[in-house]
């Protein structure tokens, strides 16, 4: 058994981009953790693809070394704030937290957002300054910002360099020095934390663990039944062991160390993260569980129906990774047949969009991204919806509500009149203003930092407020945000008619004032990309009877005169009217069919 004097548990927390998987695979090397194998390319705790190619960590991971005779057990999180939760049971996992700062980007949203997760949390934090081998940056500046900002001496600071691996080994000794021993009673019963889950085609569903207290033996002759307290369901392990960063079999677990949990089941959905393993059915479950909500849904179709199977069954095996995904059947008669999908945030729908295609090999087309309202009918019941389709009649609607969140905002308040700005156009309601480097009146900083407070529905975060956040600070803002409540809105459904055909798929939900901009934009795309006809084709937007906005795609015309050589003119009038009977009939019977590139350009919008 482990003493708990020797064990060490951290985390790494830093800003998306700030080298924390690269800094993790240098602790590895450092410690001489089996890192070997032709699986591993250039950052080993990043197993997917996407997050080798994106350079973000989209599943956290955890990994023990041995050093100096101590164990250390590291769990990386991932660093963008759609994973938040994920970051905050990773953090409650822990005694200690690596703050990660770049050295040429510095302090950023996300950082001072995470470092108030785990103060919260009572973890003592370890600064770290990242990416000091590279050229041009300025060393002095960015440890007086840490100082001021976030209030360490700059004796505190660990400087390193995740890239070639300098101070690596200081920073483990640092690790060892400042890092408390975890707490907890062996003898008491089992307590453990599951801050992760994962599918293993062999051990059916493994969760990652973190004991507080009691200990896990494991015979596979006699099985010990363990709880899930939160679910309440049971299950008998299979195999127990650490992450090495494989998985790698022991026969005890104790209190204070970070392994895992093979349970042989077969749905992930009953090990939700932050919910408590234990021994014994009645026994107390740890602070912090919430149930996984999906912010964001989006309709998945495939683009020929011989690939609805295949993309089924594809997001069958995403979903068993992530419990986050969730998914139902759809129908659309333009479309065919496709899933409903909930996901976290945009960066999430996104992951699932690349894995979906390169991983499995389905071409998708995606309707664009909605929340979930809450619609209160005229029998007082409550009932959500998330498509323009599930939107009732509205004269039986009492009232609808939708998600809002807290939003802040880091930036150099050069760029703050313009962000105010943004945040109104986005119906954003002014909150407060903190001004961050206000410390010691001796430091002068080249930028004054400041955060933004805005509260906002989720809706208008949604739609390409992030992208024109960086667009407007040359990149250097960045926000975090956390859903307050659900409060009434003036919603209302839009419809799209294509030559007085309503296209279901095209619809969408908006708030009355936003409603006719909104369609006025749209049309003039779909006008663009639909193919002229031999008739013109009326392109409309209407909410209920009333027309909102229209645009015409002009029809072909054919010189029916152009044979015509002299001759009395009402020869060229008949012709020409014959013409217009014609394309009025056409107009009555003919069908506009809506090409796959048009509609993926016009979703796109």
């Amino acid at each position: 058994m482990q003493e708990l004097n020797k064990i060490r548990n951290f985390s790494i927390i830093a800003h998306i981009d700030h080298g924390k998987s690269t800094l993790a695979d240098r602790l590895l090397e450092a410690t001489n953790t089996n890192t070997t194998g032709e699986k591993y390319n250039e950052r080993i705790l990043d197993r997917l693809e996407l997050e080798q190619e994106r350079g973000i960590t989209i599943k956290l991971q955890a990994c023990k070394m041995n050093y100096k005779g101590y164990t250390l057990n590291l769990i990386d999180t991932p660093g963008h704030v759609d994973f938040s939760y994920e970051v905050s049971r990773s953090l409650a996992a822990c005694e200690a937290a690596l703050l990660l700062i770049d050295a040429s980007q510095g302090i950023q949203a996300q950082t001072i957002s995470n470092t108030r997760k785990a103060l919260n949390l009572g973890l003592t934090l370890i600064p770290v300054l990242n990416k000091i081998d590279l050229p041009n940056i300025n060393i002095t500046d960015r440890e007086e910002e840490i100082c001021n900002l976030l209030g360490f001496k700059r004796e505190e600071i660990v400087k390193v360099s995740g890239k070639t691996g300098e101070n690596v080994e200081l920073l483990l000794d640092e690790i060892i020095k400042q890092c408390p021993p975890p707490k907890g009673n062996s003898n008491d019963p089992l307590q453990a934390l599951i801050f992760d889950s994962f599918y293993d085609e062999h051990k059916g569903v493994v969760v990652a663990i973190r004991i507080f207290n009691g200990s896990i033996k494991y015979k596979h002759s006699k099985p010990q039944d363990l709880y899930i307290i939160q679910k309440q369901e049971s299950f008998k392990p299979t195999e127990i062991g650490t992450f090495n960063p494989d998985l790698k079999e022991t026969e005890f677990l104790g209190t204070g160390e970070v392994g895992y949990i093979a349970t042989g089941l077969k749905d992930i959905k009953y090990f939700t993260v932050g919910d408590t393993v234990s021994d014994k059915k009645d026994s107390k479950s740890l602070p912090g569980y919430k149930t996984p909500k999906s912010n964001v849904f989006a309709t998945f179709f495939p683009t020929t129906t011989e690939e609805y199977e295949p993309l089924k069954i594809s997001l069958n095996k995403l979903a068993l990774n992530d419990a986050a995904l969730t998914f139902t059947d759809q129908r659309s008669a333009l479309l065919g047949s496709g899933f409903k999908c909930g996901f976290l945030g945009l960066l999430h729908m996104q992951i699932v969009q690349e894995r979906l295609e390169r991983e499995y090999d389905v071409s998708l087309i995606i309707t664009a991204p909605t929340v979930e309202y809450h619609v209160i009918v005229d029998d007082n019941k409550e009932i959500e919806i998330q498509t323009p389709s599930e939107l009732p009649d509205p004269n039986r609607i009492k009232e609808i509500s939708e998600p809002w969140v807290r939003v802040e905002i880091l930036t150099p308040d050069r760029y703050m009149g313009d962000l105010m700005n943004l945040c109104q156009a986005h119906r954003g309601t002014y909150i407060n203003t903190k001004y961050l480097n206000q410390g010691d009146a001796n430091i002068q900083l080249k930028d004054q930092y400041i955060v933004l407070e805005y509260d906002m529905p989720l809706a208008s975060l949604i739609s390409n407020f992030f992208d024109q956040l960086k667009n407007i600070s040359s990149g250097y803002a960045s926000m975090e945000y956390e859903f307050i409540d659900f409060f009434p809105v003036d919603l209302v459904k839009v419809s799209i008619l294509v030559n007085f055909n309503e296209i279901p798929a095209l619809s969408f939900l908006e708030t009355r004032k936003d409603a006719r901009p909104k369609a006025v934009k749209l049309l003039k795309v779909m006008k663009e990309e639909i193919p002229r006809q031999q008739f013109s084709i009326p392109l409309q937007a209407a909410i209920g009877a009333t027309i909102i906005a229209r645009e015409d795609i002009r029809a072909f015309r054919k010189d029916v005169t152009a044979k015509l050589y002299g001759g009395d003119y009402s020869r060229k009038l008949k012709l020409l009217e014959k013409q217009k009977k014609g394309k009025k009939r056409l107009k009555r019977v003919g069908q506009v069919n809506i090409p796959q590139k048009a509609f993926l350009a016009i979703l796109k919008t």
